[in-house]
């Protein structure tokens, strides 16, 4: 009885740390990606100080037949992608000029060590705004990244410089 108590509690545990490591908020898509029913998921993020540009996050999303398989409930892969775009004019008179930038989406891979995270950079020089999505791990770091840009207009630039 004891036993099946906390296999009760045990199994309730990892279904709301499942639900934790993703949220699926702007999610416009998502595929199944083997026969395991592990799935590509897709989601929509608008920049919260660039309301005109929107970026494209995809991740990995282990199935429960995968996780138990592999013994590891606690986790996702922390591989991404992004692709970001404008829909209309960029002001970037709040925007913070750091050459580390600034992180505008977080995401927790894992009960406690891993999430992937989107970064914006402003290189006014190059007329770009660059988005890099990337792992980050706790331990160690990762190489995992991938990286997008928006160009941006001579009249941008030059009214962000003054």
């Amino acid at each position: 009885m004891i036993v099946s108590a906390l296999s009760r509690a045990a199994l309730a545990l990892a279904v709301l740390t499942l639900a934790a490591c993703g949220r699926g908020e702007g999610q416009v898509g998502s595929f199944s990606n083997d026969l395991l029913g592990n799935s590509i998921k897709v989601e929509a993020l608008a920049d919260p100080a660039l309301p005109n540009v929107i970026c494209h996050v995809a991740y990995f999303d282990r199935s429960a037949l995968d996780r138990l398989r592999q013994g590891n409930w606690f986790e996702n892969p922390s591989n991404s992608s992004v692709s970001c775009q404008r829909v209309g004019a960029i002001e970037l008179r709040n925007v913070p000029m750091s050459r580390s930038g600034v992180e505008i989406f977080n995401q927790q891979q894992s009960l406690f060590f891993k999430n992937i995270a989107l970064r914006r950079i402003v290189d006014l020089d190059h007329r770009t705004i660059l988005y890099v999505s990337y792992s980050r791990e706790l331990v160690e770091g990762s190489a995992k990244l991938d990286m997008s840009s928006v160009v941006l207009t001579p009249e941008e630039v030059a009214a962000a410089r003054r």
